[in-house]
């Protein structure tokens, strides 16, 4: 399954922000990488902008080119604001519902759970990371995977019920996918209206 394997560090620090988790070299080194990271001031042009923030968006979610043009595409041909429905998909994936839901740290720690079957969906497992979460869908950890260290420690430092349009049981490892959120609950630091505006061109 084709996911990015590159250096994480470099790309938070390019974005300053800390988009694959908490990252101690982005703390110690808040500035873009490369011999003139302290000292890049060059004016970007208005592609140059877009471009970066679709950028963003992709590695935040994990995802590569073509996955995220396809998805693109489909918020297209949905009914409502295109940007809107784009980030309601990015939300919806299975992965990153994981991910909010606390029973794993990091997307990349959510998507290895759902590879490896460790989440059910409605009483079945589901191991398509990419599978699309709708309103009223269970998603729990697997009875038998309910011992995996990495899921009790997340838990442990997770705040319940963190999102409005999720709903998380720690005890029993369970949660539920209540509606699609609004654009204003998202937390990612996104400007979607300059990647709907790339990708119109």
């Amino acid at each position: 399954m084709a996911r990015y394997r590159g250096p994480k560090q470099k790309i938070a620090r390019r974005f300053k922000e800390p988009i694959f988790g908490p990252s101690s070299a982005l703390e110690r080194k808040p500035y873009g990488p490369g011999q003139h990271g302290r000292s890049r001031f060059t004016r970007k042009s208005e592609y140059a902008i877009q471009l970066d923030e679709k950028q963003k968006a992709k590695y935040t979610y994990g995802m590569l080119e073509k996955q995220f043009r396809n998805l693109y595409e489909k918020a297209t041909r949905q009914e409502g604001v295109t940007g809107e429905v784009l980030m309601q998909l990015l939300e919806s994936r299975l992965d990153n519902v994981v991910f909010r839901l606390g029973f794993a740290r990091t997307r990349r720690q959510a998507r290895q759970l759902t590879t490896h079957r460790h989440v059910v969906v409605n009483g079945q497992i589901v191991n398509i990371p990419s599978y699309q979460v709708k309103p009223g869908d269970v998603i729990s950890i697997r009875p038998k995977s309910k011992n995996l260290d990495l899921v009790k420690e997340s838990l442990q430092s997770y705040s319940t019920n963190k999102y409005k349009w999720l709903e998380t049981d720690k005890k029993s490892m369970t949660g539920k996918f209540l509606n699609l959120p609004v654009m204003e609950e998202i937390p990612e630091n996104i400007n979607v209206q300059l990647i709907i505006e790339l990708y119109s061109k």
